[in-house]
């Protein structure tokens, strides 16, 4: 895949070396480095002042104070710094290589949603707290809906390689093609309808409505694809060959094997590699989300 020297997006927040901390609730904290004023703060007579505001506000309103005091000496800082995290040559590579790519999906998706938001991508080494909560490396790539934002650990890449056999650089593209696709289902009403289900059908039910769900973000990752080649020409010979073979590495019925022996249908959540494949290629032939519907689809 052609990408260096490309434009990167800005919507990116690095969290690399830097661990949660604070009160919680959607990954706000205090930083330890302002517990020391704040406390000088609280037990000043100006502090006194303050904490009885709180308290009165809290009874008035019911409003946790916790979150009132995180305001007041800012609420916007959400991990501490334990690290002066210096990356490899490789992996920085790899974090400027993710920022074009999401550079790219925001060409193609402000062209094709009137208003379309753009996501952020949080680049994180570890753990990560977002407002859908806490997860590990281990989770892999995902899009947190309540925050708008995907959320990546680099080291997946390397995984995906050595694990799975999936490698190369368009099948990373794949990667963030696929999350930015369940951005777009925030944003079309696809992922509200879906999680309003929840609790209403039986677990094998609901786990057949997720198979859709992550179908169709196959399909818009091939949609953006194929736009991107279309306009900027950035695939090389054998890119969307690595692209679907990455479709395929991730299959439910694929890991299921590799991980248990055997294949559960029932609990399949993204759907078999046949599957994937299809619904990327589909997007990629023809660029046309009005072809997506795979909830109305009779055959996935």
């Amino acid at each position: 895949m052609k990408w260096r020297g490309r434009r990167k997006s800005t919507n990116i927040e690095d969290r690399r070396g830097q661990s949660a901390g604070g009160f919680g609730g959607g990954g706000r904290g205090i930083s330890p480095m302002l517990l020391i004023p704040l406390f000088r703060l609280l037990f000043s007579k100006a502090g006194l002042v303050i904490v009885a505001i709180l308290v009165v506000v809290m009874f008035l309103t019911g409003t946790n104070p916790l979150s009132l005091l995180q305001q007041f000496v800012g609420g916007e800082a959400q991990y501490a710094q334990t690290t002066d995290y210096q990356p490899s040559p490789e992996e920085q590579a790899l974090a400027d290589q993710t920022a074009i790519v999401l550079a790219d999906t925001e060409d193609v998706w402000n062209k094709m949603i009137e208003g379309y938001r753009e996501p952020t991508l949080v680049l994180y080494s570890g753990q990560v707290r977002s407002a859908c909560g806490s997860a590990s490396s281990a989770s892999g790539p995902f899009y947190c809906p309540g925050d708008e934002k995907l959320y990546i650990d680099l080291s997946f890449f390397s995984e995906m390689e050595h694990k799975l056999g999936a490698e190369g650089d368009f099948a990373q593209a794949y990667v963030v093609g696929h999350e930015v696709g369940h951005h777009v289902q925030k944003l079309t009403g696809t992922m509200d309808q879906v999680n309003a289900m929840r609790g209403k059908l039986s677990e094998v039910e609901f786990n057949k409505l997720m198979v859709r769900v992550e179908l169709q973000a196959d399909f818009y990752a091939g949609v953006w694809a194929h736009h991107t080649q279309r306009t900027k020409g950035i695939m090389e010979p054998g890119d969307l060959e690595e692209a679907l073979n990455a479709a395929s590495a991730i299959g439910d019925d694929r890991l299921q094997k590799r991980s248990t022996g055997r294949v559960v249908p029932d609990s399949f959540t993204h759907g078999t590699s046949a599957q994937r494949v299809r619904w990327f290629k589909k997007g990629f032939e023809t660029g046309d989300v009005s072809q997506g519907d795979t909830f109305n689809a009779t055959q996935l």
